[in-house]
């Protein structure tokens, strides 16, 4: 199974809006186990990670085990159900790590293997898949992404220096595995006022995994994001969602519309912005993991909010000075670190800084 949730990882942030799944096909040679086909959600959510394991297993699959880290579809969708395609191969055995949320699956699949004569376990690997899976059951069970929010943050709490101006805050270090994180995530999510201030072009940059960069949203409700940015520049060849109230001119909608740049809307009762509809509008799009990138406006919102399910926080030791920008917006960093709904669940060094992640309890 824990190979199975590493080739499972190998899908993260490219196959929304099904989950990442990895299957691992194992039948014995006398009392050797034997590794027989191997798969993982190919990107786009096709083919599921199943089939892929079937397809290398070939005829080995009659009679062996499969460890799968979520529980084998069992409806029609853009193809045919994988449960299917485990009980025509032949397998007598399914090892699953969690029972799949979906509604048109929640435990279907594991009553069609068994009534085909399939032993079936649930539960190994269950508390790791569900780190794994976390958007997608997320997804299911409450209709909005997965949401974790990114900061680095000096040694005296700021993230930016007097004026918004951008710092270099942490190392080369943290900055490759920001990018990781991006080329894990399916969107990426920043206010307008960090694109305005930063300009950023929010893609993965590690060298070959470019094609993982997310899809990035920005925060606009009155559609001031320029023309000339980088995000718009890049836009068709990497998405860029505008996220509007009810302001902004439809002038500026249809010159943004024209670079390649998708404005969504997603006002509350006033038309104004409300993030809570963000988020289930863009589940409804197929994101299912969601990193947020700034600024300390957003940030704010979304921890006033309870709406962030992880937070992962870079602390440096360098000092940015009093008149730096504060991490959350009017709020003190403790009302993130020190929240009832979050706990600390890792510490770690990274170069010369340090990343401690916070989860959901």
């Amino acid at each position: 199974m824990a190979l199975a949730l590493a080739l499972g990882r190998r899908g993260l942030g490219r196959t929304w809006p099904n989950p990442a799944v990895g299957a691992v096909i194992v039948r014995r040679d006398g009392d050797v186990p034997l590794i027989v086909g191997r798969g993982w959600t190919q990107p786009g959510g096709r083919p599921h990670a199943e089939i892929e394991a079937l397809r290398r297993a070939g005829e080995a699959a009659r009679g062996a085990m499969l460890y799968v880290t979520l529980e084998p579809c069992s409806h029609h969708g853009k193809s045919p159900p994988c449960a299917d395609a485990v009980i025509a191969a032949g397998v007598a055995r399914v090892v699953s790590a969690l029972e799949d949320p979906n509604p048109e699956v929640a435990g279907a699949g594991h009553a069609r293997l068994r009534a085909a004569g399939i032993a079936v376990e649930i539960g190994v690997g269950a508390e790791e898949a569900r780190h794994d899976h976390a958007g997608h059951v997320r997804r299911m069970r409450e209709g909005r992404p997965h949401v974790a929010l990114k900061l680095a943050i000096s040694a005296d709490g700021k993230v930016a220096a007097a004026g918004r101006t951008p710092v270099a805050i942490t190392g080369e270090a943290v900055r490759d595995r920001v990018h990781l994180m991006r080329a894990q995530s399916d969107a990426v999510m920043i206010g307008i006022g960090t694109a305005l201030a930063d300009d950023p072009l929010l893609t993965c940059r590690l060298p070959g995994m470019e094609a993982s960069s997310p899809v990035r949203i920005v925060l606009d409700a009155g559609l001031r994001l320029p023309l000339g940015s980088r995000l718009v520049r890049s836009a068709r060849e990497t998405p860029v969602w505008l996220v509007a109230g009810d302001g902004g001119s439809r002038d500026a909608e249809r010159a943004l519309a024209a670079e390649g740049v998708t404005v969504v809307r997603a006002a509350d009762a006033d038309g104004l912005l409300d993030l809570v509809s963000t988020l289930k509008i863009i589940a409804a799009r197929g994101i299912t993991r969601l990193m947020v990138e700034g600024g300390p406006t957003l940030a704010a919102a979304l921890v006033a909010a309870d709406l962030i399910d992880e937070a992962v926080l870079f602390h440096s030791p360098k000092v940015v000075g009093a008149d730096g920008i504060d991490a959350l917006e009017g709020l003190r960093l403790a009302a993130l670190t020190e929240s009832p709904q979050l706990k600390c669940v890792v510490r770690e060094a990274v170069g010369a800084d340090t990343r401690t992640v916070f989860a959901r309890r």
